[in-house]
């Protein structure tokens, strides 16, 4: 640091996921449902949830630009550039739960890894995320 200035402070509060227009409505419900989050803010392509126990923010902003991942990846397709590790108490129960919310199971597991401990799965707009145990 140079000078007397003073550092920025950074506070990460929020994770926002991009969807399309069509996946808006889906996403937002999903993840209000899965994570108990609730919705504080909403506007006709964006709304700011928040989980009322740890004060984070998720937020679903719909884009007309918005290409679904592939997973697993397929080079040059579009890739997922991050995803969710939800830990539950049984995975099984929760997978059920999350297909009940419109949630799809990725036809491809690692093969590596014990499905009744983890498995990966797609949100409405085709976002991977695992829930393990």
């Amino acid at each position: 640091m140079q000078g007397s200035e003073e550092a920025p402070g950074f506070h990460w509060n929020a994770v926002c996921i991009d969807c399309g227009p069509g996946e808006y409505d889906a996403e937002v419900a999903f993840y209000r449902d899965l994570l108990g989050v609730e919705v504080a803010e909403r506007e006709p392509r964006w709304a700011a949830m928040q989980d009322p126990q740890s004060g984070m923010w998720l937020n679903i902003q719909a884009n007309d630009w918005y290409v679904a991942p592939v997973w697993p990846e397929v080079v040059p397709a579009q890739t997922k550039m991050m995803h969710f590790e939800i830990r539950v108490d049984d995975v099984q129960a929760a997978v059920i739960r999350a297909l009940s919310y419109g949630a799809r199971e990725a036809r491809q597991q690692p093969a590596d890894r014990d499905p009744n401990r983890l498995r990966v799965m797609l949100d409405p707009a085709g976002h991977p995320f695992c829930l393990w145990s």
